[in-house]
């Protein structure tokens, strides 16, 4: 393999020939051969989008030469058309606070940069990484800026995805709010409800979870950058923190904005955290959601079976026929990992010291990718599930017949302690409650079955007397 001969403060070391990267890319390769895993490319883009902005700045108050800094541009818009993507190799476990990365991002558009002005990668002297791609920056800044911008545009594509799982929820409300059912609580018979309130039930959780994620979105539109080190925006222009964010907003498409108090935007990641959460909150909903499906599903002959999920694939290597909620199981994983990627959030953002949280590449990996995995599997589990789920109503109507709960109908009439009495002997004779008052000629027909008509059953027919 070819090499080159780099430079840095702690010496010399060789570098592929051909790649991208430099010397301090290469130090945090050899450093840090942990898991495999590279930096998300919503976070890639995310970070050249801060350089692009910040380079138009610099030339902007006269700090970037501008041969440089165009130079600099452009490899920040190829790089933001989808170009040197395999050259952001730094794992996503790496030194504190992300240094590693920004490291690699510098070095990689440095040397793209010298390419277009027509001289040799490596040759720092002429297009530095860190005298001119990092100009007026710092990790400390960049960094967190870049994770709220990557979150923010993961989570334009979360939205649309939730917004489609809602709907999905809503429309098997409505086909099916004609099936009446066995309400359940504590796992035991209860009041009736329909199988479309319960759908609708579904829709609404998912509703209040997206509109608690809108809100928190609002909160890391506030950015970090032209903080540099500290917070003080050291080696800055007068001008450049706020024109830096304007640019970035721009390029973005982001209704960004510096940060209230800078030097909390450095210290601070519970902006952050509070999306994670949102996120966990989700995750919690879905579980639930999934759990429900599931029971509603189970049998076909020892189970509930009030509804029929879509078969996508076989369920047994050795039962013939078996066909189990596999979408369901698989919304519960990751739902489980999402928590789990919230707890790993929660304990670097209480580890932040002082003047910076340094476990920032930690948390938007995490974070990422449990956007990611919502992003990438709810909207199948959406066509491939909700929208084919069907209702069994003829078992629906056969345990709501046989529901000792109806009873509780009647206690207006017949007294707690009396309806009480039906409730237990008609479980243990194995008759409906309907049939047992008859039986016992405590109402007549007429006035029974103006009790037990379906509108009352469901609560939509209120009690006058």
């Amino acid at each position: 393999m070819r090499m080159r001969r780099e430079l840095d403060p702690l010496g010399e070391k060789e570098v592929p020939f051909e790649a991208y990267y430099g010397i301090q890319t290469q130090r945090a390769l050899e450093n840090f051969p942990v898991s495999g895993l590279r930096e998300h490319p919503f976070f890639v883009k995310a970070y050249v989008m801060v350089k692009k902005a910040a380079a138009l700045t610099n030339m902007e108050v006269g700090f970037l030469d501008p041969k440089i800094g165009k130079a600099i541009v452009q490899a920040c818009d190829e790089v933001l058309e989808g170009k040197l993507m395999d050259q952001f190799v730094v794992d996503v476990f790496q030194a504190g606070a992300g240094t590693s990365f920004n490291m690699n991002v510098n070095e990689v558009l440095a040397n793209r940069a010298l390419e277009i002005i027509g001289r040799p990668k490596g040759e720092y002297k002429t297009i530095s990484p860190n005298d001119h791609v990092n100009m007026a920056q710092s990790t400390n800044d960049t960094f967190p800026t870049a994770m709220h911008v990557a979150t923010l545009l993961a989570l334009q594509k979360l939205f649309s995805v939730l917004e489609n799982l809602r709907d999905a929820f809503r429309k098997k409300g409505e086909e099916f709010s004609d099936v009446i059912k066995s309400g359940r609580t504590h796992l035991n018979d209860a009041l009736p409800v329909t199988l479309g309130q319960e759908f609708q039930a579904y829709a609404s959780a998912i509703d209040r979870a997206l509109r608690q994620l809108k809100i928190r979105k609002q909160e890391i539109e506030e950015v970090a950058l032209g903080g540099t080190a500290t917070g003080t925006g050291v080696n800055t222009h007068p001008k450049y923190r706020e024109t830096v964010v304007k640019k970035l907003s721009e390029i973005s498409s982001l209704n960004l904005k510096p940060a209230s108090d800078p030097f909390e935007a450095q210290q601070s990641q519970l902006k952050i955290a509070t999306v994670s959460s949102g996120l966990k909150e989700l995750a919690l909903e879905l579980i639930r959601i999934a759990n429900d499906l599931r029971l509603l599903n189970s049998g076909p002959t020892t189970g509930l079976s009030e509804i029929v999920l879509p078969a996508v694939q076989p369920g047994s290597s050795i039962m013939p026929g078996k066909v189990n909620p596999v979408m369901c199981e698989c919304l519960n994983m990751i739902g489980f990992q999402i928590v789990g990627n919230d707890l790993t959030i929660s304990l670097a953002v209480q580890a932040g010291q002082l003047e910076l949280n340094v476990m920032m590449p930690v948390i938007i990996h995490n974070l990422l990718q449990s956007i990611e995995l919502l992003v990438n599997y709810l909207p199948v589990f959406t066509t491939k599930c909700i929208l084919d789920i069907k209702a069994n109503r003829e078992r629906c109507k056969e345990y709501l017949e046989k529901n000792p709960s109806l009873v509780t109908l009647l206690s207006p009439h017949i007294g707690y302690l009396k309806a009480a009495e039906i409730a237990k002997e008609a479980l243990s004779r194995g008759i409906s409650v309907r049939k047992l008052v008859l039986e016992k000629g405590l109402m007549d027909k007429k006035t029974i079955e103006e009790i037990f008509q379906p509108d009352s059953l469901i609560g939509a027919k209120k009690r006058t007397t």
